[in-house]
């Protein structure tokens, strides 16, 4: 899937413009990111449009353990929007994410994030 597409997609499923897509995307990368082990987040941005590369780069190779709450919080902190907001966000962008790599990828994605964030893994 090509970013335009990502984008347009993302911002139809949360019901936002493209350029708060663009926010919304890049927050909910950035968090994801940080959740994940960096060897996770790189082999995601391989197989996702190279404009989304530079927020799943993270300087620390350790994936931090923090839970949905936290998630949600880090993705509204950084796109600047409520809780529910980034509820939306992230379970727009994880579906699209979803839909954008191979199955494998995706799950070993999910294998490392814990059953409550089930809410926005679709």
């Amino acid at each position: 899937m090509r970013y335009d597409e990502f984008i347009s997609v993302v911002a139809r499923r949360a019901d936002v413009s493209r350029e708060q897509a663009k926010v919304l995307t890049d927050a909910t990368l950035r968090t994801l990111a940080e959740r994940l082990s960096g060897d996770e987040a790189m082999d995601l941005a391989a197989q996702l449009p190279s404009e989304l590369e530079a927020p799943l780069t993270v300087p620390d190779p350790l994936a931090e353990r923090f839970g949905l709450d936290e998630f949600l919080a880090r993705v509204g902190d950084r796109a600047g929007v409520d809780r529910e907001q980034a509820r939306t966000a992230a379970r727009a962008v994880l579906a699209v994410i979803h839909e954008s790599v191979a199955e494998g990828e995706f799950a070993h994605v999910v294998a490392q994030l814990p059953r409550e964030y089930a809410p926005v893994i679709t």
